[in-house]
């Protein structure tokens, strides 16, 4: 009954709306009245792109796709001439069934196949980039190869058949990659009748089932609706039918989300870097293709939204290699990689973004300048400030910024579903190194064991009580009780220090206040706990490297030290092997300073450098 209860309660804080659209959704299946029972279609066979009409030699290597795809950004495989089986896992070499049945009769997991992310990332297109990347430079292989891969796809993917069509957003990506592709080989207003109706198809597809994508209030509903905008827009500069209508609801949707999604203060749904970079990467693609149409100005609303959200990862991005604080959910995915550049450098998006939506320039001349190169941007005439410190309060995230320093602390502010337990965790930076950090998501089909540990509170660097989850999980992508802030401070800045604090109290009646202070030597960070029953542990996930014990709370690296004053007796004190995942699919070992206590009190914990 309890947990029934849980469920309720937690059902109408996703919304009753949202409700409503899945329970017509699952319906609209079930009872098989849904449009998409009706779609049909026959596989469009190119070629698809011409030769630039004006070839243009870039000082650029262009794209990733050299002999060897990148699965999320980071995973080699060999890619020849001949294009991948579509529906290979590329990691256990399993050939995903049902290639031969409508995508809503294929099941979400496959045992034997696995995650089925690995099954999409080469259906999502990045390759199609890489190849107009040498079309316009006069590449006519490449052009031979890009139409040779889309007729092979087209082949093994007939129309609503197979796993490559079951997601909405994954075939939105493919309208967007497919559109900005024709912008960059410079063929977006002579386009192929295969390559249009490759387009609508694809529309065809994502138009039925968008409500379901808008009730997760997440990158769902934004892509989709950048895909019914950007497809929409092509197809009715076509008199091409249905291609008005797309335009008109994605544009409706897009000022819908960015209005609901997006914070005043730039925070996004997702509360997670990465998926913050997926949403300004669709809407740098929604304006350049709005640019490239000579369109109508979305309204001021979406522009100042946009510009907001740039400014939330911009302040976050280490400005030396572009790394960000591995915060929230990271599922690998990376929209519109032109770059020979790592998949956690986040500049090229934060570069471009600045530049259409704040019309400035986020860093000096580098590398990330190629990305608005491909596209006919130029570098804007100001530059922005530096980041400085910053209080996103509608998502629950303090940035402090220091000298070179950098620390990150999230509190409760959900009022989408949070996808980690990861409440009042801390992220240190000095320059570039990560001090204190998060442990990521590593996989969303995976054994149970790693499916609860690192979206867990374990898995993150804040007080965990009792041995359980900050909320209750109720389900692989869903937390239960969501957590609220009690008290919250401002950013208070002193002339050599930055400092604030937030508190929370849980459905168990366990409290826990945190303060932190950062100054130019290091961190200080005051806990308050209080109301668990059995034991409160304090981690702190630590830099690679050797951590030695030099007294009861206190540990080096010879480097650095971190240590720990707790007002209450300490049932252990130790570094343990703990678990990190940086890149989707991927995990390594890390330090874990692990201090459990068994009455409340306070535990004050300082990390020093320059030892």
């Amino acid at each position: 009954m309890k947990l029934l209860f849980v469920k309720f309660t937690t059902a109408l804080s996703l919304g009753v709306p949202n409700l409503v659209r899945v329970l017509f959704y699952r319906l609209g299946l079930k009872l098989k009245l849904n449009p998409i029972f009706k779609l049909e279609g026959e596989a469009p066979q190119g070629p698809f792109f011409f030769p630039s009409a004006h070839p243009s030699k870039k000082l650029v290597s262009p794209g990733h796709w050299h002999g060897n795809g990148l699965l999320f950004g980071y995973i080699p495989y060999p890619v020849g001439a001949l294009p991948p089986d579509w529906h290979k896992n590329p990691i256990n070499g399993e050939v995903m069934e049902y290639q031969d049945r409508p995508w809503w009769e294929i099941p979400d997991f496959d045992p034997k196949v696995g995650d089925i992310k690995l099954i999409w990332e080469a259906s999502r297109f990045d390759w199609v980039l890489s190849f107009a990347q040498r079309v316009k430079e006069g590449d006519d292989v490449a052009l031979e190869t890009l139409n040779s891969w889309l007729n092979d796809w087209c082949e093994h993917n007939p129309p609503y058949f197979g796993a490559n069509w079951k997601c909405g957003q994954e075939a939105s990506i493919r309208v967007m990659h497919l559109a900005m592709a024709s912008l960059i080989i410079g063929s977006s207003h002579d386009v192929s009748a295969p390559l249009l109706e490759l387009i609508r198809l694809h529309l065809c597809r994502i138009a039925p089932t968008l409500q379901y994508a808008i009730a997760q209030d997440n990158n769902h509903g934004t892509s989709e609706a950048a895909a019914l905008y950007i497809g929409g827009s092509l197809l009715a500069s076509y008199h091409i039918e249905g291609g008005a209508g797309w335009r008109r609801m994605g544009v409706y949707w897009l000022e819908n989300r960015s209005k609901r999604l997006i914070g005043k203060d730039g925070s996004f749904s997702q509360y997670s870097v990465t998926y913050h970079r997926v949403l300004l990467d669709t809407l740098c693609m929604v304006e350049l293709w709005r640019l490239s149409r000579g369109d109508q100005q979305f309204s001021t609303l979406w522009n100042s939204r946009a510009g907001a959200a740039t400014h939330w990862l911009y302040t976050m991005v280490r400005g030396a290699n572009g790394d960000a604080p591995n915060l929230g959910a990271n599922d690998g995915a990376r929209l519109l990689p032109l770059l020979d550049d790592d998949y956690r450098d986040f500049r090229p998006t934060v570069q471009m973004s600045s530049r259409l939506f704040l019309n400035a320039n986020a860093y000096p001349p580098g590398p990330w300048d190629d990305r608005l190169e491909w596209f006919g941007l130029s570098r804007a005439a100001s530059d922005l400030e530096l980041p400085a410190s910053r209080l996103s309060d509608s998502g629950g995230l303090a940035v402090l910024h220091e000298n070179d320093a950098m620390v990150v602390m999230r509190y409760p502010r959900f009022r989408f579903r949070p996808s980690q337990a990861d409440a009042m965790h801390v992220d240190l930076w000095r320059g570039n190194t990560n001090l204190l950090r998060d442990a990521g998501s590593y996989s969303y089909n995976t054994e149970p064991v790693w499916q609860n540990y690192f979206p867990g509170t374990q898995s993150h660097n804040t007080v965990q009580f009792d041995g359980r989850d900050q909320m209750p999980r109720l389900s692989r992508f869903l937390f239960g009780r969501w957590l609220k802030t009690q008290e919250r401070s401002h950013i208070h800045a002193q002339q050599t220090a930055v400092s604030f604090s937030a508190s929370y109290m849980d459905s168990e009646r366990c409290s826990h206040k945190r303060s932190i202070l950062l100054d130019k030597g290091g961190l200080k960070v005051s806990d308050e706990i209080n109301g668990f029953k059995e034991k409160a542990v304090l981690r702190w996930r630590l830099s690679p490297g050797v951590w030695v014990q030099e007294s009861d709370y206190s540990f080096t690296n010879g480097r650095d030290r971190i240590s720990i004053e707790p007002t209450m007796s300490v049932r252990r004190c130790e570094v343990i092997d703990g678990w990190e995942s940086r890149y989707y699919l991927q995990k390594h070992l890390v330090p874990v300073l692990e201090l459990e206590v068994t009455q409340p009190g306070s535990l004050i914990t300082e990390y020093r450098w320059d030892l």
